[in-house]
């Protein structure tokens, strides 16, 4: 079993080498380039290939890739929008996903977002830096008896509701497909919501929705307006859930009082990289310039046990596909 490697950074490589140990009859050629239709030739003569979040596994990528004998995609994160399903199938092509990897870890960095960003924690940490001992605008809300919204309450949501209920926060969910043994048996949401009323009741609004056609920009102009003044604003989620520009007129109206984002919907054409040598204009450079806003680069998930399970769940549905045996539960996308 063969596997080309895309994307890949020093880390990715280490966790996964680890893990190989387990894994004898699985071979992986690493390369740092990202998967796209103008690289998917390099696959020539692999069994599968491996992608991230930012990979572009478009309908002409997976022609190319299928044309040259690929039959597997293994996407090592949890999100699949990058791929085009559909034409995946058509062609006969396997792709799996790592349907959660600590969701602990995400929710945790989604509490900091909000906690960073609300205190101002990021400017008074660069203040000191200065020399400056001055507390004029940072000044933020006690998170204890307020309300949090969190939308989405899979894995990833169901661990911030414990989080929230640690800091003594009343808690609402909002899902599609409500889980109602969070209300009746953990106890750690108080009840599920329409999202017109969550808007209106939180102080805390945290997005862990999956990004599809229905819940693309599900953050807008109009959805802003129903919130309470001065919310704390978090994204862990993706960054196609939320309009940009909508929030942007959020965080200048004052309607949106401080926000935390690891996901945007630029991304794409930063994630990963450095770019601190080059000039250009992006609405993420228009975000960073609000005090009240802390970004990190789709880092949420970046812990040693995330890594750890990425490679062990994507290196046994590799097996299983070679082996022709069951996928590993809730990883197969097609």
């Amino acid at each position: 079993m063969k596997i080309l490697f895309f994307g890949t950074k020093s880390y990715d490589q280490q966790s996964f080498d680890r893990e190989l140990a387990e894994f004898p009859e699985i071979k992986i050629d690493y390369t740092d380039t990202n998967l796209t239709p103008v690289t998917a030739s390099l696959a020539r003569g692999y069994d599968a290939v491996c992608a991230f979040v930012n990979a572009d596994v478009s309908a002409m990528t997976l022609e190319i890739l299928r044309g040259y004998g690929v039959g597997l995609v293994l996407m090592r994160c949890a999100g699949f929008d990058a791929v085009n399903v559909d034409f995946a199938k058509s062609l006969g092509m396997k792709v799996t996903r790592v349907p959660a990897y600590s969701p602990e870890a995400i929710a945790e960095h989604a509490m900091g977002l909000a906690l960073t960003a609300n205190r101002r924690i990021h400017k008074g940490y660069a203040r000191v830096r200065e020399n400056d001992f001055s507390l004029v605008g940072l000044v933020g809300e006690t998170l204890h008896g307020k309300t949090a919204g969190i939308i989405g309450t899979g894995r990833i949501g169901a661990a911030l509701c414990r989080i929230c209920k640690g800091f003594g926060m009343t808690v609402l969910g909002a899902d599609l497909y409500p889980n109602q043994k969070l209300v009746d048996e953990e106890h750690i949401v108080d009840e599920y919501v329409s999202y017109d009323e969550l808007y209106a009741r939180a102080d805390l609004i945290s997005l862990h929705a999956f990004l599809n056609d229905e819940s693309y920009h599900m953050i807008n102009d109009e959805s802003i307006a129903k919130m309470k003044d001065g919310v704390i604003f978090v994204n862990t989620g993706r960054g196609g859930l939320v309009d940009t520009e909508a929030l942007i007129r959020g965080i200048e109206s004052g309607k949106i009082g401080a926000a935390g984002l690891d996901v945007y919907e630029e991304e794409n054409a930063n994630v990963y990289r450095d770019r601190s040598a080059e000039v250009f204009t992006s609405v993420t450079s228009r975000l960073c310039s609000f005090p009240n806003v802390v970004m990190t680069s789709h880092q949420a998930f970046f812990t040693h046990e995330a890594l750890s399970q990425i490679a062990h769940v994507t290196l046994e549905n590799a097996q299983a596909y070679a082996d022709g045996t069951d996928f590993v539960d809730r990883s197969v996308v097609c």
